[in-house]
């Protein structure tokens, strides 16, 4: 009996906190709208990044959780058959389904994010379809067991823990790259390194230095580039050129630091 109620409460505690970034997904969307402000000059569009990255965290531990209870299970030769999961499992699966149904646009792994709402949405789908995939595999687990299959946790468990994972580990890198502020993937270091020579050689400007790219939210590239131009020149003439250069690659807003030699 205690073992069962050990077993209730874990699942209660991981769908309430489940349901938890589910909903502050929801709030991350609704507040992504606000205008930037005085404080957030930038706006409120990395909130849905930073839900998303949340839910693959999460994720993740679950996957983590997951693999450890089958250790456990197998190390403790735990065969019985577990009635007071079934009710629950089946339920939330059928509730998960529904909500994958409504995602299912968002439901590929490697989704190419337009927007920052592409990316909480795929989170959000990334989450029902993960605890979908950790509902049936209880189920499947209690079904096996009582077919008086030995190991069935263990194997059904480790499954589900290496399938979330690699579910969700592209997710969490995406989302990890942005808020980290890594040099966009959209844009290949190729063509950043070009910009950089044909910069460097032009003919009215000594030096470039400190040039970072970033991506605010999918599909919103920024970058500042420090520049100095040779005493004399024109600097319009040469703003003009590197703002050219890199808005051909698809980088929105770009700062320029000049300065006179």
């Amino acid at each position: 009996m205690m073992q069962s109620s050990a077993g209730l409460v874990s699942d209660a505690f991981h769908l309430t906190f489940g349901c938890g970034l589910l909903t502050f997904s929801l709030f991350a969307m609704a507040a992504s709208r606000n205008k930037p402000d005085g404080v957030y000059t930038y706006g409120y569009k990395r909130l849905e990044v930073l839900s998303a990255f949340t839910n693959a965290l999460f994720l993740l531990f679950m996957s983590f959780s997951l693999a450890v209870e089958g250790l456990h299970a197998f190390i403790q030769d735990e065969s019985e058959h577990k009635h007071y999961l079934i009710v629950s499992a089946v339920t939330n699966l059928l509730v998960n389904l529904i909500g994958v149904w409504f995602f299912r646009n968002y439901a590929r792994r490697n989704l190419v994010y337009r927007n920052a709402e592409d990316m909480n949405y795929h989170s959000v789908c990334l989450h029902v379809l993960a605890d979908s995939i950790r509902s049936a595999g209880l189920i499947l687990a209690s079904w096996f067991l009582s077919l008086g299959v030995q190991n069935a946790e263990v194997l059904c468990l480790g499954l589900v823990s290496v399938a979330v994972f690699m579910l969700v580990m592209p997710l969490f890198k995406a989302t990890g790259g942005i808020l980290l502020q890594m040099a966009p993937l959209s844009i290949p270091t190729s063509a950043l390194s070009k910009c950089w020579r044909q910069i460097t050689t032009h003919e009215d400007v000594s030096e470039v230095s400190q040039a970072r790219f970033w991506e605010l939210v999918p599909g919103h590239v920024v970058g500042s580039v420090s520049i100095q131009v040779k005493k004399e020149m024109d600097d319009r003439a040469v703003l003009q050129f590197v703002h050219g250069l890199y808005h051909d690659l698809g980088i929105q807003e770009l700062t320029l630091q000049t300065d006179d030699v």
